[in-house]
């Protein structure tokens, strides 16, 4: 049985990517708290069939479909988030995209691409919630990272630059809005069994690899990351902020 934490009750909570993988995981515990919870994606059915379960279990949720690298439509989905819910007290910052590629073959566009899909939306969403923070002097963002540039993973270049730069804006958030009560952390996550993982990259070979690698010989799920990140964004974490916790299964 998952903690509950009182103080989420009735808080509005802010997750991107939100329609499946550890986004829907979030969605659901921050849900179990009683949260307000409004997310974003393009996936509509899987998001619509989530907001389903979500209210069939008590809870409340609203689904906002958006392009995340088009920020214009980001801004209006947390715009419509706020109108429904009310002002943002959490936002989770945790879209992304880790499709391989090869350095050779990677263009100026498609390097753009992975900026804006895996670290661009971060800062324009961080920017959209930020006033609402500020004028209650309380609030909680939870950044996504990743530990591939920390075991110095191949094959991504541009995913593990953005992971990495996702550290840098952390720490400069949490420096600048610290002042206002708000708490900036990140989140790395090791190699979670989403469904996508499952279905593209987790071979026989790469299962042997992550017990032999990891400290617990078991594998990740997204209930691993969603359980510390609703603590990061709960009261009991109060003193937390810039910093990133790695949640792995102790592979770093």
């Amino acid at each position: 049985m998952a903690a509950i934490y009182p103080d989420l009750e009735g808080k509005t909570v802010l997750v991107t990517g939100g329609g499946s993988g550890i986004g829907a995981e979030l969605v659901r515990h921050f849900a179990r708290q009683k949260a307000k919870v409004g997310f974003i994606d393009i996936a509509d059915d899987p998001s619509r069939i989530l907001v389903e379960e979500v209210e069939r279990s008590g809870g409340t949720s609203r689904y906002e479909h958006a392009d995340l690298t088009d920020i214009p439509a980001l801004q209006a989905a947390i715009g419509r988030i706020r109108d429904a819910f009310g002002p943002i007290d959490v936002l989770m910052n945790n879209a992304a995209n880790d499709e391989r590629h090869a350095t050779e073959e990677v263009t100026e566009a498609y390097w753009d691409g992975r900026i804006a899909v895996n670290l661009k939306h971060q800062f324009f969403a961080a920017q959209a919630v930020l006033p609402d923070m500020k004028a209650r002097r309380a609030g909680a963002i939870v950044n996504f990272g990743s530990i591939s540039w920390m075991i110095g993973q191949g094959g991504m270049a541009a995913y593990t630059a953005c992971k990495s730069a996702v550290l840098g804006l952390t720490y400069s958030l949490a420096r600048d809005y610290g002042a206002y009560g708000i708490r900036v952390n990140a989140i790395a996550p090791g190699w979670v069994m989403t469904e996508r993982q499952l279905a593209l990259w987790v071979t026989p070979e790469a299962e042997q690899e992550i017990y032999a690698r990891q400290c617990l010989k078991r594998k990740l799920y997204p209930a691993d990351i969603a359980k510390f990140a609703v603590f990061l964004a709960s009261d009991e974490a109060s003193g937390c902020t810039n910093q990133q916790y790695v949640v792995d299964g102790g592979w770093v």
